[in-house]
């Protein structure tokens, strides 16, 4: 199947049926997909929550939690679900707030055997327990959609700035990634074996929406994906749901580069996410146990913050800030929301 439109339905997406089950249309539904049978012999399942709007359109799936301890996403889909009645709903929204249950009960990233099931992506009915979930989700809720948004947060300790990542290249991306409307995009390449690479490999417009960190809610990353994703539907044809529009146009970022430390220590930073920074500017310092510098944290590009590690013990070569080269530095290093950078 080709690259749809940004808006346009395929004829053979005109019926709903997932596992087994048909959804009519202006109706409500949740599943339960089987997923595996756990030692303790108890059934563990996949959760989907569906809204099937009364009148045909595009097909939206949203996805959070893949990485089991990523929970920003989960607050969303039940946010974005509150707000969505199928009787004004064009198309359907079909939504997974917990992708990787098994990661979810362990607040873990990985599924038990360690695997990262964002990296095992279109799978396989005889593969791995990642292979075998990451075909299910392909089978029953990809098949089912001509739009997807991923929902991420940052890991290992860090977080990121709300941004859309996305192929820009492509007209039908770009567009929807622009009226998300988040403070950045970032003109990222799919990664072999993400949903996202499988799904446009199939035709899909499919955004990955990153933002906060792991095992712990941020209101304001939850507030914009809320108001991102009812955007994006609203750009598609869905319907309007009352999403304000963004105060500035995003950013685009068509690069971007982490700083790293030089020395291993105890970092303490003296600029936050958004910050707009300089080549050669402080940004903070690496320090023994005892308070004293052993290496100054300097920004080797221009650009905005996008990702910080909020781990302050760390080893060289560990990365500490994500910069994204395309935006441009102003005098003041005013933040993407005109605010001055904090210091240390």
């Amino acid at each position: 199947m080709g690259r749809t439109a940004i808006g346009s339905v395929p004829d053979n997406l005109r019926s709903l049926r997932i596992g087994g089950v048909e959804i009519p249309p202006g109706e409500s539904a949740q599943l339960e997909l089987p997923v595996v049978m756990l030692p303790s012999r108890t059934p563990l399942t996949l959760p989907v929550a569906v809204r099937h709007g009364a009148r045909p359109g595009p097909r939206l799936w949203l996805s959070a939690s893949i990485h089991g301890d990523e929970a920003n996403g989960i607050e969303i889909v039940r946010r974005v679900l509150a707000r969505v009645e199928p009787a004004r709903l064009a198309g359907a929204l079909i939504a997974l707030p917990i992708v990787n249950v098994f990661g979810f009960l362990a607040g873990s990233r990985y599924l038990p055997d360690r695997r990262d099931l964002n990296r095992s992506f279109p799978g396989s009915p005889q593969g791995s327990l990642a292979a075998r979930l990451a075909h299910l989700i392909m089978r029953e809720i990809v098949a089912n959609c001509t739009h997807g948004i991923d929902l991420h947060t940052g890991s290992n300790r860090r977080e990121n700035l709300p941004q859309i990542r996305a192929v820009l290249e492509d007209d039908a991306t770009r567009r929807l990634a622009e009226a998300f409307g988040a403070p950045v995009v970032v003109n990222a390449r799919t990664r072999d074996g993400s949903l996202r690479e499988a799904a446009t490999r199939r035709g899909r417009t499919v955004l990955v929406y990153e933002a906060g960190e792991t095992l712990r809610f941020s209101p304001e990353a939850i507030r914009i994906g809320v108001a991102g994703v009812l955007r994006a539907m609203r750009a598609i044809g869905m319907g309007s749901f009352g999403a304000p529009r963004p105060a500035r146009p995003p950013l685009r970022v068509d690069r971007s580069r982490w700083i790293r430390a030089r020395r291993s220590g105890v970092a303490r930073l003296e600029v936050r996410l958004g910050a707009r920074v300089r080549k050669g500017q402080p940004l903070g310092d690496i320090c023994d146990g005892f308070g004293a510098r052993v290496a100054r944290i300097t920004a080797s590009v221009s650009g905005i913050v996008i990702g910080i590690n909020n781990n302050p013990l760390v080893h060289q070569g560990d990365a500490l800030v994500h910069v994204g080269e395309a935006a441009r530095p102003t005098a003041e290093s005013t933040d993407i929301k005109g605010g001055r950078q904090r210091s240390g």
